[in-house]
């Protein structure tokens, strides 16, 4: 793999071909470890949490999805067009959640491909410090898929299956050889799009399991943001213009494939049928009651999933003058830059980590003292 694929700027960032093992036993490789990911390392102790243990979440928690919807009906689009008002309150009832069911199944699929190109990364990535970062991260997305389908379980059943744009869209980052689109494409893309997405579910559920679950994984996921914005801050400012723009075109492919394809009815035609409706005709009326100006209105909410990307790419120096535009068509680019730093959902993580510090260091509080979150 040639250096403009790679696009290496910071040794921490260095690898090799997956199937060359022989790198990894490079004897001068041990010693060459970066400090960059040290604090995310340590903090690792900070927000642990499991699945399976009730005193961090009890997915015996009832709720009953025959009466209540697990998102408020002012959350479901549908609800507005003209072909879903003959459906009784308890079809609303039932289409609701199985919207939810759609959404947090695409979830489960989102964290399974975090786990596969965390894995991934642990066997290209030559420096030991950011190997063992990508290892850290691999565990942490094992619990969130084990999270993810046990609460499907616990209230749909089964998940369903995966929609056509994001199956492809984790299938090529997941196989990608190329360090920077598995970063930009999962550490910063996808995973800005999950601390969207949760912060979303945490503020707007009617579920308190939900509540509880998304903020544990988002303590997890700032932790992953962190490892993206590295990346960004070691090397976007040494790129060549042709390195940059390759950069940047496939950060507004990624975006562009979620913004128009992510959610729209034809990635969700598997729940229409059992309501009699065709996903062509939901289609044909979303796009006549939701222009561009809704699309617009909607990224001014902090938690919209793609403001929240666009605000992720922007901050990395991802978006230029080459590609502002693009973005500024949705949100006001300028009011986006003035904006701090902090991302949503940090507030949420923060929160979370509190609570899980009660719980890991309860029995020692000279540990619960002295640890912090990374920063």
């Amino acid at each position: 793999m040639t250096e403009i694929r790679q696009i290496t700027k910071d040794e921490a960032y260095n690898a090799c071909a997956p199937d060359d093992f022989p790198a990894m036993m490079d004897v001068d490789r041990y010693g060459n470890r970066s400090s960059a990911f040290d604090k995310i390392i340590s903090a690792t102790h900070d927000h642990f949490w499991d699945p399976l243990d009730t005193k961090y979440i009890d997915f015996a928690e009832p709720f009953d999805t025959e009466t209540q919807m697990i998102m408020p009906e002012e959350m479901i689009p549908e609800f507005r067009l003209p072909c879903f008002q003959a459906l009784s309150e308890k079809d609303k009832v039932r289409f609701a959640n199985e919207t939810a069911r759609w959404s947090l199944s695409a979830i489960l699929h989102g964290e399974q491909g975090a786990l596969n190109l965390s894995a991934s990364l642990c066997h290209i990535l030559l420096d030991p410090g950011a190997q063992e970062y990508a290892a850290n991260q691999t565990r942490e997305e094992a619990r969130h898929v084990t999270a993810f389908a046990k609460y499907v379980e616990t209230r749909f059943g089964k998940p369903l299956p995966v929609g056509d744009t994001l199956g492809a869209l984790l299938t090529d980052i997941v196989n990608a050889p190329e360090v920077y689109k598995k970063i930009v494409g999962m550490q910063m893309l996808v995973e800005g799009l999950a601390m969207g997405a949760f912060a979303t579910l945490y503020t707007g559920s009617n579920d308190p399991l939900l509540v509880k679950l998304t903020q544990l994984v988002m303590t997890d996921e700032a932790f992953h943001h962190k490892f993206g914005k590295i990346w960004a801050d070691r090397t976007i400012p040494s790129l060549s213009e042709e390195e940059q723009n390759i950069i940047e075109d496939w950060a507004a492919h990624c975006f562009q494939t979620l913004l128009f394809n992510l959610v729209n009815p034809e990635q969700k035609k598997v729940i229409y049928p059992q309501f009699g409706l065709d996903w062509e005709t939901v289609q044909a009326e979303m796009l006549e009651a939701f222009t561009d100006d809704d699309r617009r209105e909607q990224m001014k909410e902090g938690t919209n999933i793609f403001r929240v990307l666009i605000k992720t790419l922007l901050k990395a120096g991802i978006i230029t003058d080459r590609t502002k535009d693009f973005y500024s068509t949705y949100v006001d680019m300028d009011e986006l830059k003035n904006e701090g730093d902090r991302m949503i959902g940090d507030d949420i993580a923060e929160d979370g980590i509190k609570y899980l510090k009660t719980i890991n260091f309860s029995t020692n509080e000279d540990a619960l003292s002295g640890l912090s979150a990374a920063e």
